[in-house]
């Protein structure tokens, strides 16, 4: 598979492991399902990342605007990735989002996940979704199961 992590500037802060770096560049250029949806990582710092991608007309419903689906997939994303960043894999055990307005096809909808409680075998999370004019169109939160123990912080 083409790497695509060359598509977009990547800023890693300076609290982000080695480790949680490589996991989430792996994560975002050889995931399948993120690379139909044209998912790149922009930011990560420990804790918090974002994310963006073109809602292209295949993702959109009759109403000319991005399917539900895509903009969860974005939210859940983001906060599965803020997990990554803190050097944990966890999966979304539960998840409820709030549409405040809709995302119009040939928008670039921006994600950003933080990670609001990382506990021995759950995380909670929050991830906010705007246009590319910095309207937040949704705003989401998800409970995560940790499903691999932290790793050992490289530097």
């Amino acid at each position: 598979m083409a790497k695509r992590g060359t598509d977009a500037p990547r800023l890693w802060g300076d609290d982000l492991s080695a480790t949680a770096r490589r996991h989430l560049a792996a994560l975002y250029d050889e995931n399948p399902f993120l690379a139909l949806l044209g998912v790149r990582v922009i930011e990560a710092s420990r804790g918090r990342v974002q994310l963006d991608a073109e809602v292209r007309h295949a993702f959109t419903n009759v109403y000319g605007v991005a399917h539900g689906a895509i903009a969860m997939a974005l939210a859940d994303t983001a906060m599965g990735a803020a997990c990554f960043s803190c050097d944990r894999r966890a999966m979304t055990l539960d998840m409820g989002m709030n549409f405040l307005r809709p995302l119009p096809e040939g928008a670039r909808a921006t994600a950003v996940g933080e990670v609001i409680h990382d506990g021995r075998q759950t995380m909670v999370c929050e991830a906010r979704v705007f246009d590319e004019t910095g309207e937040l169109c949704l705003k989401a939160q998800g409970t995560f199961f940790v499903i691999e123990e932290p790793v050992e912080r490289e530097e």
